[in-house]
């Protein structure tokens, strides 16, 4: 019973954290913006979920986020008849996979720090932003039978660029925030500590 009060301040604090970045993206999205774009606050916290404590936490918070946004923002696609249809599902997904992604990021050979918890959420973003723009360009093409209205270069420094700075910008005042003020005293995870002290793989830097 005495891990209780630290169960209740995690799933409090991450619920928060998770209506807060989401109330904000989505009710808020033009408070700040380049070329038209918003920061994707929800993919950064959950890789850094994922990143700074571990697969366990990562994965629930990515499915909780995803859930949100697919409910709140999920994308619409152009199908085969043309029409323009709203897709479920692909937020959950993404959330996950970014999850996945996040808590293996150099976390075997390298501590997991700050800096590598940018870096992981840069990393996630020019993938999430670079395969979506192949997906989109192939299903438009085979698919919808309609021209990607991007060319490559446009793609790069109209949405790959701006998303990525506005991302890694966000990322600095989110990873302080789950450090200093997140589920666990000191930033840490205790179960990442007891992997490293008993042999295990997942290491962690104290800041």
């Amino acid at each position: 019973m005495k891990n209780r009060p630290t169960l209740i301040r995690k799933i409090a604090v991450y619920a928060a954290y998770i209506l807060l970045i989401t109330t904000i993206q989505v009710t808020f999205p033009g408070v700040i913006s380049l070329k038209g774009l918003h920061p994707d606050m929800m993919l950064a916290l959950v890789v850094l979920c994922s990143y700074m404590f571990g697969f366990g936490d990562g994965i629930v918070v990515g499915a909780l986020v995803g859930i949100l946004r697919d409910y709140f923002a999920g994308p619409s696609i152009t199908s085969v008849d043309g029409s323009v249809v709203a897709s479920t599902g692909i937020g959950l997904l993404m959330m996950i996979l970014a999850a996945s992604f996040g808590s293996s990021f150099f976390t075997v050979r390298i501590e997991r720090n700050f800096a590598f918890a940018v870096f992981a959420v840069a990393a996630a973003t020019l993938i999430y932003k670079i395969f979506g723009h192949v997906i989109i360009f192939a299903w438009s093409s085979a698919v919808a039978g309609v021209e990607y209205n991007m060319t490559a270069r446009q793609a790069l420094m109209n949405s790959v660029l701006p998303q990525l700075l506005l991302n890694t910008a966000c990322a600095v005042p989110l990873y302080a925030m789950l450090h200093f003020l997140g589920p666990y005293k000191k930033g840490i995870n205790p179960v990442l500590i007891d992997e490293k002290s008993g042999g295990g793989s997942s290491l962690w830097l104290t800041m």
